[in-house]
């Protein structure tokens, strides 16, 4: 009886992740870009090399990126990231806001963890939160790392396009 309480429990808990991350899958990818793009007007997302040499020096991006797959294109409407990936500036800032989404995406998963509280005993409540934590942290932070990057690549493109115009 206790094998199959546990069991419940996981089946549970492996039920609320899915479901969620598509239902908050399926609801970013809705969103206007126009709500994506808030902060366009304010600030640009950059801080410069500064900024990248920490991701890539301290939290080593550059190593593990490569292990974080794309699910962009997991519900209809998503778009993978790498179909963006291009030197059109218009396309870049396009990826640019795409990185939001996915971040939204992330940071909307990560507190679902608390909802197994309510079936779960503490440890099984940590366990989901580690969980949550070592499958949207690193998410967040690549989808920053490659804004800052975009970033600094459509600042590059405009430095150099009155070049071209001569």
């Amino acid at each position: 009886m206790a094998n199959s309480v546990g069991l419940g429990a996981v089946a549970a808990s492996a039920s609320l992740w899915l479901l969620w991350s598509l239902l908050v899958g399926a609801l970013a990818n809705q969103l206007p870009e126009r709500l994506l793009a808030w902060r366009d007007g304010e600030r640009p997302d950059h801080g410069g090399e500064a900024c990248l040499r920490i991701y890539e020096r301290w939290l080593g991006i550059r190593v593990w990126k490569r292990w974080i797959p794309d699910g962009g294109h997991a519900l209809p409407g998503g778009i993978r990231k790498a179909s963006l990936a291009r030197r059109d500036p218009l396309a870049l800032r396009r990826l640019s806001l795409e990185t939001r989404r996915a971040e939204l995406v992330h940071w909307a998963l990560w507190p679902a963890w608390m909802v197994t509280a309510l079936w779960l005993p503490p440890a099984g409540v940590l366990i989901n939160l580690v969980f949550a934590t070592l499958f949207n942290l690193p998410c967040v932070l690549l989808q920053r790392y490659n804004r800052l990057r975009l970033g600094e690549t459509l600042r590059q493109l405009s430095s150099r396009r009155p070049e071209l115009g001569r």
